[in-house]
């Protein structure tokens, strides 16, 4: 699938990334270049600096093209234009938007958006209806959800057995560089890594400080 993805925040980059990983062509719009940072090292797609709703924009991201849009930024006006601009006048089929704040939801749903409410981490979610009817993809199960970030400064020197939460956070497997491993209890992490793990709704809160924002 050729999908654009317009902000490159915690949510988009992860979006962004977990796409790729799984072959689609991805291209990633934001308007400050230094979000980029964020995307795994996994991620071979496009970027391009600008704005998510500027016609001339979504035309250099190939948006005539896309089988999805999904307008993911912290800023729910931008998205809503995003969204309209995607569907109205370039005909993309299947468009999601992320809701920032809740209060808005009347809005999407009388635009017949849809759209994915949350404040931090709806990639999966966003994956899940972006891929809807496109094959085989990870979803989450129950309260658990499988999740891939850059690990922050915070997780620098620590061990995995200092990180992860009995029942409730572990970690499945760490990238670092061009190597790929199953982690010991006693594996020290290293900012910048990037890790595939699972995760509990109530744990989420106490592991969000080891990803990198």
């Amino acid at each position: 699938m050729n999908i654009v993805v317009v902000g490159c925040g915690r949510v988009g980059s992860q979006l962004a990334t977990l796409l790729s990983v799984e072959g689609h062509n991805v291209v990633v719009i934001d308007r400050d270049e230094d979000a980029f940072r964020r995307l795994g090292s996994t991620f071979n797609g496009v970027t391009i600096k600008g704005l998510g709703f500027d016609e001339e924009v979504l035309e250099e991201a190939g948006l005539r093209q896309a089988d999805a849009f999904a307008a993911v930024t912290n800023l729910d006006n931008t998205n809503l234009m995003a969204a309209e601009v995607a569907r109205k006048l370039f005909g993309v089929k299947h468009v999601v938007a992320r809701l920032y704040n809740p209060v808005r939801e009347r809005t999407y749903q009388q635009l017949n958006l849809d759209y994915v409410c949350g404040t931090t981490l709806v990639a999966e979610t966003l994956m899940e209806k972006i891929k809807s009817g496109h094959g085989h993809h990870l979803s989450t199960v129950g309260d658990v959800e499988v999740i891939e970030f850059k690990c922050s400064e915070q997780a620098d020197g620590k061990r995995i057995r200092d990180i992860e939460i009995d029942h409730g956070f572990r970690i499945a497997a760490v990238m670092r560089g061009a190597s790929t491993f199953i982690p010991r209890d006693e594996t020290v992490m290293k900012a910048g890594d990037i890790v595939i793990a699972a995760v509990k709704d109530e744990s989420f809160g106490k592991i969000a400080r080891y990803m990198e924002e």
